[in-house]
């Protein structure tokens, strides 16, 4: 090929390359939240701020994970076929008309560490993720493995949106800017993660951030910002804004969202505080050897609800897992092993098909979907 044409195909590729460099960014200036600037303020108030990040209670081995998170980004993009994805369609649950008041205890899972939970009457909507993907950009990034199970416009009005933290898998702006035209609820946020929202519009009245152990109430629930061991970010800065576990604590029934969390210490300290909880959600997937300490691993989960609830009483519900493939092992893996770590010590687990509303008091069957 002469020099030219050499030289000419070359721009042309550079030209592409920049054009799809430009359509996978789209958007993610405003996605990516606050600056680290206006996060500051609220966050140097804090005794879990130190030299210009939060800190966990148990420390975790972040910057392996950072090496780690390089090599699975170009796994996503680049491979990670076979057993990390579904063998057949995930099955969908037609969702339950949400007609009349809350009931007494019961969850909807909607798919990752999204969930409606009923607690006394009152509904809370957990880390809320809508958007095709859990990325800054349109279409680079994990993709979900199943469509929401029921749109944004179908849900009944909520009392409470929580947020555990600002990963993009758990705070997603369209879903926030979306949430805040369709309902009226104020939005739960530990400290930092209000200035994304502010970022994005969310009126200062319906920003309700906490940190850890500070709570609010809503009539009668109670809803506390607790613990968890994990990090933060949604570029290059890391640890700018809190993350957190929620306790909900109605007049008759506790329950807990675990977020996203490794294995804590203060899991056994929220129990003897604020449980025992009727019910429990808690992260079983994207675990990996490479970062042992910010994501809890099957095992650890059916401890931490040990730890949460009264000799393991009450109802384990799987999250985390099953819709965006953020780590790789197998795809039906974690419930697999929550179930088989949950039967000898004497956990009920309770494994809802995406969009599937389980009450704990309601008889259940064994229904393996996941086993495509």
């Amino acid at each position: 090929m002469p020099r030219g044409a050499l030289r000419l195909a070359a721009g042309t590729a550079s030209l592409a390359a920049g054009g799809w460099l430009l359509r996978a960014l789209h958007g993610a200036p405003s996605a990516l939240g606050a600056s680290p600037a206006a996060i500051r303020a609220v966050a140097e108030a804090s005794p879990n701020y130190s030299d210009g990040e939060f800190v966990n209670l148990d420390p975790a081995s972040i910057y392996q994970m950072d090496r780690e998170e390089l090599r699975l980004i170009v796994w996503e993009l680049l491979a990670g076929r076979g057993g990390s994805r579904p063998k057949g369609p995930i099955p969908l649950a037609a969702p339950e008309i949400f007609d009349g008041a809350a009931s007494r205890l019961a969850v909807s899972w909607f798919g990752h560490s999204t969930a409606l939970v009923e607690i006394d009457g009152y509904r809370v909507l957990t880390d809320p993720v809508w958007s095709d993907r859990c990325s800054p950009s349109d279409i680079v990034g994990p993709q979900r493995l199943h469509p929401p199970p029921v749109q944004l416009e179908g849900l009944p009005a909520v009392d409470a949106v929580v947020i555990s933290h600002d990963h993009y898998d758990h705070l997603d702006i369209d879903t926030v800017i979306a949430l805040a035209h369709t309902q009226r609820a104020p939005f739960f946020v530990p400290l930092g993660v209000g200035a994304h929202l502010r970022a994005w519009g969310i009126p200062e009245h319906r920003i309700v951030e906490l940190d850890w152990h500070q709570g609010a109430k809503l009539d009668q629930l109670t809803v506390i910002c607790m613990p968890a061991r994990h990090f933060s970010g949604r570029f290059l800065d890391r640890n700018t804004t809190l993350w957190a576990s929620w306790a909900f604590l109605g007049p008759s029934h506790r329950a807990y969202f675990g977020g996203d969390t490794g294995y804590t210490k203060s899991f056994a300290q929220i129990g003897a505080d604020h449980g025992p909880f009727d019910l429990t959600l808690l992260p079983v997937g994207a675990y990996n050897t490479a970062w042992p300490d910010i994501h809890m691993n099957p095992e650890e989960a059916v401890r931490a609800h040990l730890d949460v609830t009264d000799s393991g009483s009450g109802l384990l519900i799987p999250i985390h897992w099953g819709t965006f493939r953020l780590a790789p092992h197998p795809w039906a893996e974690p419930v697999e092993r929550v179930l088989k770590a949950a039967e000898p010590v004497g956990v009920q687990v309770a494994v809802p098909v995406p969009g599937q509303r389980i009450d704990p008091a309601a008889p259940r069957r064994f229904n393996p979907w996941w086993r495509l």
